[in-house]
C-alpha cells in the first residue's frame, strides 16, 4: 500500500510539472491554437507569464534568425557594463591661444566613444566656443579617439570642421532655437553660430591612435551626451544599427553573447548565436523561448536601476519608430512593450514584448517568423498579440514619454580659461 501511494504521488508531481509546461486549461489552449492558425505551425512563438507560467510555446526551442531582436542583449550588455546614467564625453580643447577673437592652434576633440554626436550638438558646442570669445580658429580640427558623427564613423575632423563653420542642415538650427524656447533658456544669438576656419601654424596635438591627450591640451568645451538609458531607448525605437558600432564599450559582441547565453537556463544557451550585435549578420539565431528569458533578463537589469522596459524599448502607437503604427488601435496603442526584427533578405520578422494583462500580471512573448516575407509575417503578429491581449485582458503600461529631442537632453558646458 504504501508504494503504490508512493508511485500515485510521484505520478500526481510529474502531471502537475508537465502542465506547467504544456497548458491544458481551455483558455490556454485557445492561445496555442490561436498561435497555430494565426502565425503557422512552422513558426516560433513563446509566451510565458511572470510567475514562469508557459502559457504557449510553439518551436520555442528552434533558433532561427532573431533580426533587430539582436538588439535585445547588447542594450542589455551595455546597461550592465556601462549603467543606465551614464554619458559619454567629448571634448574639445586646444594646444594654442586664443587673442582677439582667434584660437591659434587645432582645435582638439577627444571623444570616448560616443555614437549619437549630430549636427544640433555641434551647434551648442559652436555656441559655447563663441561663448568664450572664440570666432575664428587658425589650425584645424584634429581627433584623438574614435569619433561618430551624423551617424557615420569620421576619419578625420573634417566633418566637425564643416559643420562648426556653417556647414549644419538648416533644419537642425531651428530644431535648437524650438528646445530653447520650450525650455526657457536663452540663445547668445537668432542667428547659427559660425566658427571660422583660418590658415594656421597650431602645435601638436592629441594622438589620434591613443586618444591621449596633449601635456598641453586646454579645455574649451565639454559635450557630455544624453544618459546611455535614453540614447538606447532612441536607438530601440527606430531599430538603429548604429548600436553594432559602440558594443566595443563592453567587450565585443563575443562577450555580449557570453552573458546572453549565462543569462539563461543552461539548457537553452546553444540558441544563442550572435555574429554582430544589430542583426545583420547571416549567422545570427534566437529561439522564441531564448529571446523570452533576454527580455526579462533586461528587464531586472532595468528594475536594479528603478527603470522599466518602457525606459528602454518602444511602446505601441505612443513611440516613433517602428512601433508607432502598430497595435495602434484604441484597445492597442500604450499596451504593447517591445522590439521588432526584420531582415527581408534572410526572411526575418520578428516581434518580442511585454504585456500587462489583468488575468496573468506581465505577460512575455516573443514571436520568430522565418522564411516568409516581412510583409506577410507582420499583420499576422499584430493578430496574435491582439489575440493575447483580448483574452488576457491588457491594459495599458504606465508610460509618459520625454519628447524632449536627444540634443536637449545632452551637457554642453563652456569652461573658462
Amino acid at each position: 500500500m504504501h508504494r503504490w501511494l508512493i508511485a500515485i504521488l510521484g505520478l500526481t508531481a510529474a502531471s502537475s510539472s508537465l502542465a506547467a509546461v504544456h497548458p491544458s486549461s481551455s483558455p490556454l489552449r485557445a492561445l496555442a491554437a490561436s498561435a497555430r492558425s494565426i502565425l503557422g505551425a512552422a513558426q516560433g512563438v513563446y509566451v510565458e507569464a511572470a510567475d514562469g507560467s508557459v502559457l504557449v510555446a510553439q518551436n520555442a526551442s528552434k533558433p532561427v534568425h532573431p533580426a533587430s531582436v539582436s538588439k535585445v542583449p547588447a542594450t542589455l550588455a551595455l546597461l550592465r557594463k556601462l549603467g543606465a546614467d551614464h554619458r559619454f564625453v567629448t571634448t574639445f580643447a586646444t594646444t594654442g591661444r586664443s587673442v582677439d577673437g582667434t584660437l591659434h592652434g587645432d582645435l582638439v576633440v577627444r571623444s570616448d566613444g560616443d555614437p549619437s554626436l549630430v549636427d544640433e550638438d555641434i551647434l551648442l558646442v559652436a555656441q559655447r566656443l563663441k561663448e568664450l570669445g572664440i570666432q575664428r580658429v587658425a589650425g584645424e580640427v584634429r581627433l584623438a579617439g574614435p569619433l561618430t558623427f551624423n551617424w557615420e564613423p569620421a576619419a578625420d575632423g573634417t566633418p566637425l570642421r564643416q559643420a562648426l563653420s556653417g556647414g549644419t542642415r538648416p533644419a537642425a538650427w531651428l530644431a535648437v532655437q524650438e528646445a530653447a524656447n520650450q525650455d526657457g533658456s536663452t540663445l547668445t544669438s537668432q542667428e547659427a553660430p559660425v566658427i571660422q576656419f583660418v590658415p594656421g601654424d597650431g602645435p601638436g596635438v592629441a594622438d589620434p591612435v591613443s586618444g591621449a591627450a596633449s601635456p598641453a591640451d586646454q579645455p574649451l568645451v565639454v559635450y557630455r551626451s544624453q544618459p546611455l538609458l535614453s540614447l538606447l531607448k532612441s536607438l530601440n525605437d527606430y531599430s538603429n544599427n548604429i548600436v553594432a558600432q559602440f558594443v566595443a564599450d563592453v567587450g565585443g559582441v563575443a562577450a555580449v553573447e557570453a552573458l546572453a547565453r549565462s543569462l539563461v537556463p543552461r539548457e537553452m544557451a546553444s540558441e544563442i548565436i550572435l555574429g554582430d550585435a544589430a542583426g545583420a549578420d547571416p549567422n545570427n539565431r534566437l529561439s522564441p523561448r531564448a529571446a523570452v528569458k533576454l527580455l526579462r533578463a533586461l528587464e531586472q537589469q532595468l528594475a536594479s536601476e528603478g527603470r522599466a522596459l518602457v525606459d528602454v524599448l518602444p511602446v505601441t502607437g505612443i513611440d516613433d519608430g517602428t512601433l508607432h503604427d502598430r497595435l495602434n488601435g484604441p484597445a492597442e496603442a500604450g499596451r504593447v512593450v517591445g522590439k521588432t526584427g526584420t531582415f527581408d533578405s534572410y526572411g526575418a520578422s520578428a516581434l518580442i514584448g511585454a504585456i500587462a494583462t489583468r488575468d496573468r500580471g506581465k505577460v512575455y512573448f516573443a514571436i520568430l517568423d522565418h522564411g516568409l516575407a516581412p510583409a506577410r509575417a507582420r499583420p499576422r503578429q499584430d493578430r496574435f498579440v491582439r489575440a493575447l491581449l483580448s483574452r488576457l485582458h491588457g491594459m495599458p503600461w504606465r508610460y509618459e514619454p520625454d519628447t524632449r529631442p536627444a540634443f536637449a537632453r545632452a551637457q554642453v558646458v563652456a569652461l573658462p580659461r
